[in-house]
């Protein structure tokens, strides 16, 4: 066979060996993600946590250009055929695919947290109802325990930085609580593609090369520390959406400041609130009425960042992504998002808030 082929070959053989591997979630969970992984991880996070700024993003920016670079510079005088560029091309996507997996995209097919936790799976209209209210009831507690005032919103006081390291408290807490959420070596860094990932619409993103936490510096403060629980949450192998959505929430609320709290509650009732929106109109605007207009005012402040950088990029890039959770085991794509409701409403039915 000739060496052209090899790699393009052992991208199919991955493929299927990909597939293969996702009925058997059991040994995923035994021999990758507890094991073999959480040294991967570790290591990645000791290594590239050193340095300030993001290792990941700057590896994607010298490969970018390079890639244009190499791409003006033979486009007139390269003399390979298009099969052969195209084996090329897959030669070089089969090593990706390689690391990719390895280093973090085999959590995708691990056993779902529902399970590993004893979650039930499906609720009633008057479980989601009666957590909601319990949710409303929090996070206007925790609201007015800041303001003082039911009509002011909340107004962050920290720093980036400063959220990055009293982050780790409420992981240490929730530890405590559920051992296998641990969390050691952090490397979590603000992004240097924050435009970018703004007018994509995303807060953050893990690097799977690096297993550095990349976070977008420009969203809302009172956003910012559950988006980077969010994005903890992937470093500990939790890939699934709305499973790092659960954990950020959880890891959050179990923080001893209050700020970092109400960012974890405002949070989680925010998406019980658009669930509402989506199954009853009318129920939804019963609840909205009972928010403190503080809350609402937050709401609208992330509403209106948003709002700011909407354009066809953004389609476009959910669209991708929706399109890439699907393929790695996420059936509800970029909704799985929203789907973290299905855990909370379960979890708490025999618990307190």
């Amino acid at each position: 066979m000739h060496k052209k082929y090899l790699l393009p070959l052992t991208l199919l053989i991955q493929i299927v060996f990909v597939q293969l591997i996702s009925f058997f979630p059991e040994f995923i969970e035994d021999f990758y993600s507890n094991g073999l992984y959480t040294f991967i991880s570790s290591f990645s996070r000791i290594v590239f946590g050193i340095f300030p700024f993001s290792v990941g993003d700057l590896c994607y920016l010298i490969t970018i250009v390079f890639l244009i670079v190499v791409y003006f510079k033979n486009r007139k005088i390269t003399k390979l055929s298009w099969r052969d560029r195209f084996l090329k091309i897959l030669g070089y996507f089969s090593i990706f695919y390689f690391f990719f997996n390895m280093l973090w995209g085999y959590n995708y097919y691990r056993v779902p947290l529902f399970e590993k936790l004893n979650i039930e799976k499906e609720y009633s209209n008057q479980d989601l109802l009666n957590f909601t209210q319990l949710l409303i009831a929090k996070t206007n507690a925790i609201h007015f325990q800041i303001t003082k005032n039911d009509s002011l919103k909340v107004v962050f006081p920290y720093s980036q930085e400063q959220v990055f390291e009293k982050n780790i408290n409420g992981y240490q807490s929730l530890s405590k609580k559920i051992p296998s959420f641990k969390y050691d070596d952090p490397s979590v860094k603000k992004s240097l593609f924050s435009l970018p990932l703004s007018y994509m619409g995303f807060s953050g993103y893990l690097n799977p090369f690096t297993n550095e936490a990349q976070v977008n510096d420009k969203i809302p403060m009172y956003n910012f520390p559950t988006t980077v629980t969010h994005e903890m949450a992937h470093q500990l192998g939790y890939a699934s959406e709305s499973e790092a959505n659960f954990i950020g929430f959880l890891a959050s609320i179990n923080n001893e400041n209050v700020y970092f709290q109400y960012s974890g509650y405002n949070h989680a009732l925010h998406y019980c609130l658009s669930n509402w929106r989506f199954r009853d109109e009318v129920q939804f605007k019963k609840l909205l009425k009972t928010v403190h207009p503080g809350i609402i005012k937050n709401y609208k402040e992330s509403e209106d960042f948003w709002d700011n950088y909407e354009s066809i990029v953004e389609t476009g890039f959910h669209l991708f992504y929706d399109r890439f959770l699907k393929m790695n085991q996420q059936k509800d794509g970029i909704d799985s998002y929203s789907r973290f409701v299905d855990l909370l409403v379960n979890y708490y039915k025999d618990k307190n808030l």
